[in-house]
This record gives structure tokens, C-alpha cells and sequence, in this order.
């Protein structure tokens, strides 16, 4: 479902890129395998998996959440063998940090998603995984690029879940990868710290809400929240929400957000960089909580917080594990893009958030355009 800023120029660009079911769906399977590293650090790992009816929504698009799903289970499974390639303490790799990242095109039911993970720069406790998604017709052979995607990862001990460990270094076939990665790296870290001093705000539940006495397009009328306990099948070894669980629950409250709003078919078109703060046990409650904070002509920018309570072992007080910006296009029936009704404001709060969401929707406008002349010119 939606991401940040406005979509990527061209990846709605009238095309219908809407979808019916290339196969029935049936007998949807798994598969994993290796092949070399194409560049630094340990060879690449892909996933692929067929995608079924129960993947995508009433259009045939598959959700955005679960590509972010699986691409957290590529970057979890390289890095985690990663950081367990040399003897010492066995450890697995923990999600600390998704980039933004664009939905190109859409994978559709029947298709066949092909998620390749490569560990392009390591710190001393931290992993870099860039992920690549391509979707597969395998009845035409047809192919294409869905997402590319950064991803951060931790060592956490076996024996001490609080315990980050080091990371083996990984060979770099040039010096200005290296460079290149570092910078990349000290980029996120300040990027984090911005993020954890915005962690005081709070979306309040909306008890027992009647929509037919709220003004359509306003903050209130499509904000949404999800409550979720926390289950073994949603955890780690450790005991820990896996971080493409968490995302594809983002994605699920940010697309009801926008669903709420146009009232029309609506698609991931991006995601913001997703920091995750704070580890989620096993036991907890999670409430995930979405609202509108920013319109553009074509796409709508929706913030969610992801709050733990956690209630088995140590209970403590809710606090704030994960926060994001998610983008979102309206669609018609034929796949075309609409135009999205503009966002209504009515608070001090919320006339503060959209000017913030337009400055940040503004900022990626420019650099898309940038990159697209620096293209030209090569």
C-alpha cells in the first residue's frame, strides 16, 4: 500500500498497469536459491514465490507490504548467515532500518516475485543489504524491476538479545566502495537521531468514530488503527517481531488511511525510510496507527506509528518501536491515475504537518528531477 512523496515520474504514467491473474493462483510455492556475488561482500541470495490471490487486493495488485515482507526475509536470511560466517558467538541479524523506497510497477496475482539480496557495506555493528525485486510473467517470460530497497541490519546475541555483536568485514572491490558505503552509513545514523525527537507525537484513537457526521477528507474521517497481539509465528529466534511483519501492518493501516480518503482503488507508490526504534517481544500489543498529513494533486502521504505495550515477562509502559511515511496513488478501474481530493485541515497540528508533508514531498520532487537530468546528460 502508500509510500512518501509523490510517486516516481513515469511509474504511473498512463500506462493500465492494472492486472488480471496470469495463472489461477493454486499451488503457490517457495523457492531459494544462490548464485554469486555480483559485486562486494558474500554471495547474493535470491527468493522468489508465486503470488497468490490472498496477496493483493480486490484489483488483483499485490500489497506493498508483502514485497516489504519479503524483502525483509532476503536481507534477514544474507545478513544473518553474514554475521555468522566466522567462529564466535551465534547471533541473528536484526532489522534496524528500511531506505526509502519507490514501488516502480505493480506485481500482480500469478506473477512470480524474485527478491535478490547482496551485503554492499558492513560497520563494526551493522549490515547493508541492497534488495532488488523483479517480477516474473511466467507464462510470456515477461520481466520487470518492481523495487530496489536499502535495508540496515544488527547482530543481536543468541545468548543476550541486548547484545549487539560485531560484524565481519567484507571485501570491497574498489576504495570508493568502501567510502561510498561509509557515507551512506553516517547519512542514516543522523537521519535516526532526527527521526527519534519527532517520537513524541501521538495519534489518539478514534473511539466508536461515525463517519456519517465527520466532513469527508478530513485528518479525522480516514484515520485508522490496528491492534495486533503478538504471536510466536510473528517472531524471530529471539523472540522479536520480524521487521516484514511489522512493515506489511503499516502498509495494511496506511492503505485503509487512503482507501478512506478517495474511496477508490489506491497503491503503494513509496515508502520513507522506516526506522524501527525499539525492539517488539513476543506477548505484546501492538497498536499501529495511521492519518493523513499531506495531498498532492496525485498522491497522499500518510504517517504511521507502530506503539508496544508490552504485557509477558517485563511489563513496562507503551512506548513508540516504529514510525514511517508511506505515499499512496488513487486508480481508476482501468489503472489510470486519478486526481486525489485534497486533504482538509482543521487544526493547528494538522495545518503544521502538511506543510512539513509538502516540504518533504517537494524535496523528493526536486531530487527525482535532478537525477533524471543527471541521467540525460550521461
Amino acid at each position: 500500500m502508500g509510500r512518501r512523496a509523490g510517486p516516481p515520474e513515469g511509474a504511473w504514467r498512463g500506462e493500465a498497469w492494472w492486472c488480471r491473474s496470469a495463472v489461477d493462483g493454486r499451488g503457490a510455492g517457495a523457492a531459494m536459491s544462490e548464485r554469486g556475488a555480483a559485486g562486494p561482500g558474500p554471495a547474493a541470495i535470491q527468493v522468489s514465490r508465486i503470488m497468490r490471490p490472498d496477496d493483493a487486493n480486490v484489483a488483483g495488485n499485490v500489497h506493498g507490504g508483502t514485497i516489504l515482507k519479503m524483502i525483509e526475509e532476503a536481507g534477514a536470511i544474507i545478513s544473518t548467515r553474514h554475521c555468522n560466517s566466522q567462529a564466535g558467538e551465534p547471533c541473528v541479524a536484526a532489522l534496524a532500518r528500511v531506505e526509502r523506497t519507490d514501488f516502480l510497477s505493480p506485481v500482480c496475482i500469478g506473477e512470480v516475485a524474485n527478491v535478490s539480496a547482496e551485503i554492499t557495506y558492513t560497520s563494526r555493528h551493522s549490515v547493508e543489504v541492497q534488495v532488488n525485486v523483479m517480477s516474473e510473467n511466467i507464462l510470456t517470460g515477461a520481466k520487470k524491476v518492481t523495487n530496489k530497497a536499502t535495508l540496515w541490519y544488527v547482530p543481536l546475541s543468541l545468548k543476550n538479545v541486548n547484545k549487539v555483536l560485531e560484524v565481519p568485514p567484507i571485501q570491497y572491490a574498489r576504495k570508493e566502495q568502501e567510502d561510498e558505503g561509509k557515507k551512506r552509513y553516517e547519512e542514516q545514523k543522523l537521519d535516526r537521531l532526527e527521526t527519534k525527537q519527532r517520537n513524541g507525537d501521538v495519534i489518539f484513537p478514534v473511539i466508536n468514530p461515525d463517519r456519517q457526521t465527520k466532513e469527508p477528507h478530513t485528518v479525522s474521517y480516514s484515520q485508522s488503527s490496528l491492534i495486533h497481539l503478538v504471536g510466536p509465528s510473528d517472531c524471530t529466534l529471539l523472540g522479536f517481531v520480524h521487521g516484514g511483519v511489522t512493515m506489511k501492518l503499516m502498509d495494511e493501516v496506511a492503505g485503509i488511511v487512503a482507501a478512506r480518503h478517495c474511496k477508490t482503488n489506491i497503491v503503494t507508490a513509496s515508502v520513507d525510510a522506516i526506522n524501527f526504534h525499539e525492539k517488539i517481544k513476543k506477548g505484546s500489543v501492538i497498536t499501529i496507527s495511521g492519518r493523513m498529513t499531506f495531498t498532492s494533486n496525485k498522491s497522499m502521504e500518510i504517517e504511521v506509528f507502530v506503539d508496544a505495550d508490552p504485557f509477558v515477562d517485563e511489563p513496562r509502559e507503551r512506548y513508540r518501536a516504529v514510525s514511517a511515511f508511506f505515499t499512496y496513488v488513487s486508480l481508476s478501474k482501468e489503472g489510470k491515475p486519478l486526481p486525489v481530493p485534497q486533504l482538509l485541515t482543521e487544526t493547528e497540528d494538522e495545518k503544521r504537518r502538511f506543510e512539513e508533508g509538502k516540504g518533504r514531498y517537494l524535496q523528493t520532487k526536486a531530487k527525482r528531477q535532478a537525477q533524471m537530468q543527471q541521467a540525460a546528460q550521461q
